[in-house]
């Protein structure tokens, strides 16, 4: 694209450059300078900077700066310079750094891989991580973001911790629980959970010692980085991996589900039967509320199909309960000394509560009983219906 060209689609798409800054005077002119051969729209957020920050910026009475009265982080930085941009009427921010390792000539890749795109999306900017130059806790600390980018939100991408990306400003959520450097990660998880797009495109990095001002603390950030994927784990298994399937089983007839998700789904029919009989003896265990972790966890750990073994644990939706429960008090009270005449008493969780080893051990004698008898039926049913020609 020509910078015309360049120039009209970011006045067209309504695209602004926002540049949190923290005492990075030696090149935030520079990065400044860069920008405005692109355009004029460009927010700067000031984060409480005590070097020359002050002054650069005065040199551009033209731009929109705001200044925070004292430091709250970069992840405090990008909101409200969001809120500023939204409230501008801008639909998309690009945010680039101001410790000049980004280069503003990269602008048009940007906006080029947004003009290409029939969707919103949001980019991340992909440095060569591999090249002379690059301290190796930076690139050690982005394929462990990778990482955890991917198990969060099954997207793999090259590059999840730069800096330099493009917003859709509508499509990001409004409210966040990180202020600081982890904010980077939570939002671009949180928006690949609404469905967002999320992709890389090709940048160039610097690397200057002499230039460039680091404000990543390693013990702290990591710590925190630690803390913030264990919970969006969390979220991930108990919630994330659910909604989506029940979300795209309500748009599948049952037929199609049998159709796409056991006959023609990848594995053997040992395979689709074991992951079916996972989820049945999940389901029947007594680890309440912890069903979704452990059949996920188990199906993960022993590469089984991670959709059939969470669809068969739904054996313990709250309609089946109380016949669960009656189940497995009864077969665990052989087992127990006591009174074995508790069927006849009201069914609730007091009951439970009061019987717990007979009801523990009747429901891993249901679970296991249960999980057995489906393995042999859906395994010889399968290869009644789909016969896997590695088994003749």
């Amino acid at each position: 694209m020509t910078l015309p060209e360049v120039q009209n689609a970011i006045s067209a798409k309504k695209i602004c450059v926002l540049i949190p800054t923290y005492n990075n005077g030696k090149t935030l002119k520079r990065v400044i300078d860069g920008v405005l051969d692109y355009t004029r729209d460009l927010i700067v957020i000031n984060d409480g900077s005590t070097d020359s920050t002050g002054e650069i910026l005065a040199q551009y009475p033209q731009l929109q700066v705001i200044h925070l009265p004292e430091n709250k982080g970069k992840g405090n930085g990008l909101k409200t310079g969001f809120r500023k941009a939204k409230e501008l009427g801008y639909h998309y921010a690009i945010t680039i750094d101001s410790d000049g390792q980004h280069y503003p000539d990269d602008i048009p890749v940007f906006v080029e891989a947004l003009l290409s795109e029939k969707e919103d999306v949001l980019l991340i900017g992909n440095r060569n991580m591999a090249q002379d130059g690059i301290p190796k806790k930076s690139s050690f600390g982005n394929r462990f973001s990778n990482f955890w980018f991917w198990f969060e939100t099954g997207i793999k991408l090259e590059d999840t911790q730069s800096g330099y990306r493009l917003y859709p400003l509508h499509k990001i959520p409004k409210k966040y629980f990180t202020p600081k450097f982890e904010f980077e990660i939570e939002i671009i998880v949180r928006t690949a959970w609404r469905h967002v797009p999320v992709k890389n495109v090709p940048v160039k990095v610097l690397y200057d010692p002499a230039e460039r001002v680091s404000h990543f603390r390693p013990f702290k950030d990591f710590t925190r980085i630690s803390i913030l994927n264990t919970i969006l784990v969390t979220i991930t298994l108990l919630y994330i991996i659910p909604r989506n399937f029940i979300n795209n089983f309500r748009k599948k007839s049952i037929r199609r589900f049998i159709k796409e998700d056991v006959l023609e789904s990848d594995g053997t029919n040992r395979t689709k039967a074991f992951s079916l009989a996972l989820g049945v003896f999940v389901g029947f265990s007594p680890f309440w509320g912890f069903h979704t972790l452990i059949v996920i966890s188990l199906a993960v750990l022993f590469k089984l199909n991670k959709v059939l073994a969470f669809f068969a644990s739904n054996v313990s939706l709250p309609p089946f309960i109380p016949f669960i429960i009656a189940a497995s008090l009864f077969l665990g009270a052989p087992f127990v000394d006591g009174n074995s005449n508790l069927l006849s008493q009201e069914l609730n969780f007091d009951l439970v509560k009061n019987n717990l080893l007979q009801y523990v051990i009747g429901s891993m004698i249901l679970a296991v009983s249960a999980s057995a008898l489906t393995w042999i039926v859906i395994y010889f049913l399968l290869n009644k219906v789909s016969p896997d020609k590695t088994d003749f």
